[in-house]
């Protein structure tokens, strides 16, 4: 059993952070049906999708991973009888999923107001760059311009660098993130009134609040902080370094990890009563960071990482996506997982981070081609099969 089950969701989403957000509840068994244009289907379905080394059967990377564990409906949201048939799936349903820019929920005739008319207990949440309020709410955006305005680029990279984005698209993902949380909220919330709501979910806010401490630092000082590259704020020596065959970092948070780092290093001049002390180690940063980076040059990365984990200091190495993929550790948790495309071949994902106790089945579905489930869809709903080819010659489904 999943802990989701027997919950539907109308995921009418495209890109990353709405699909992201409707793949972490599809996972854990949100009965998760894809609504999408007709013929072409939801736009992710284009990228990557004839490149040799990042497509499996004309399906990129993108819309492999992000649409599993779904069901798609092809649905034409601009007619009339595509949207009574959209109304009448929303009966159905317990959450609508949209990211689109603010103000096309409304001009479909897709928003929470209009929705909750057909199903007053109906969740809807709306991903979008600014959220659906404030003088920006209109503005376009990607999960750069996310990283841009939510101030995470500013403290990112060198420290004499330009801004720079992070690797991982931190900006698509925390609105899916908040997102899926939002969702989750409101339902245990309509346990409580019997009423469904909406969920306003802005990208820019999700960046917001995960500045988190460092904002509040901010607030209390007045200073704004620059780029530190991989140290930190308070914590020294919290960086990575370079040993004599690659990389690694160490995190020395607690001073008794300092006392134990001195036990295994051979620097005297670094052993002294002011850097047992984390304000001594931050006003001494320059020379402590320059002098561990000499010694551990001298010795390989494993050398120093042994030393380090039998020292109870916190340290790993810096991988590789391959090398993070393969990490025992991520396998043992399930973290790559076997997905079956319609054609029978396999591909390799990231699996579910979110480990339950008891309800913790985990599987994995294909993505849908586009209407695969249409006809399944809309005969649960009681139309015939002869009212479904009348359907699609007015061009109101898939």
């Amino acid at each position: 059993m999943k802990a989701l089950e027997g919950l539907r969701m109308l995921d009418i989403t495209h890109m990353l952070s709405g699909p992201y957000a409707g793949m972490l509840l599809a996972d854990l068994g949100m009965e998760t049906i894809k609504i999408e244009p007709l013929e072409q289907g939801e736009g992710t379905r284009r990228l990557l999708e004839n490149d040799p080394d990042y497509s499996l059967n004309g399906v990129g990377a993108y819309f492999l991973t992000l649409n599993r564990n779904k069901k798609s409906v092809a649905l034409n949201l601009k007619s009339e009888e595509g949207r009574a048939l959209f109304y009448e799936l929303v009966k159905t349903a317990d959450v609508v999923l949209t990211n689109f820019s603010v103000g096309v929920t409304q001009r479909l005739g897709i928003d929470h107001e209009t929705l909750a008319e057909h199903n007053p207990r109906i969740v809807t949440c709306a991903i979008s760059g600014f959220g659906e309020t404030g003088p920006n709410r209109h503005h376009v955006s990607f999960d750069i311009v996310a990283q841009g305005t939510g101030g995470g680029m500013s403290i990112t990279g060198a420290p004499e660098g330009p801004p720079t984005r992070s690797g991982i698209p931190t900006g698509d993902l925390g609105g899916g993130l908040m997102a899926t949380i939002g969702i989750l909220a409101a339902l245990q919330a309509r346990v409580q009134t019997g009423r469904g709501q909406h969920v306003d979910i802005s990208m820019q806010d999700a960046q917001i609040s995960m500045l988190n401490y460092m904002a509040t630092m901010h607030f209390l000082s007045g200073k704004v902080p620059t780029a530190l590259a991989n140290g930190h704020f308070v914590h020294v020596p919290y960086d990575t370094f370079e040993a004599s065959d690659g990389w690694f970092l160490i995190a020395v948070i607690l001073d008794q990890f300092w006392d134990n780092l001195m036990a295994i290093v051979d620097a005297p001049d670094l052993n002294t009563e002011e850097n047992r002390r984390q304000p001594g180690r931050k006003a001494n940063k320059d020379l402590i960071n320059r002098r561990l980076g000499d010694i551990f040059k001298q010795q390989t990365k494993a050398y120093w990482l042994q030393r380090l984990r039998d020292a109870r200091i916190p340290c790993a190495p810096v991988n590789d996506l391959g090398e993070a993929l393969s990490d025992p550790q991520v396998l043992a948790r399930d973290m790559v997982v076997e997905v079956t495309d319609v054609h029978g071949d396999t591909v390799l994902q990231p699996g579910n981070p979110i480990k339950l106790s008891d309800t913790d089945q985990d599987t994995f579905t294909a993505p849908p081609t586009v209407g695969q489930h249409t006809d399944e869809v809309l005969l649960a709903l009681g139309l015939t099969s002869d009212q479904l080819d009348e359907l699609r010659t007015w061009g109101a489904i898939g």
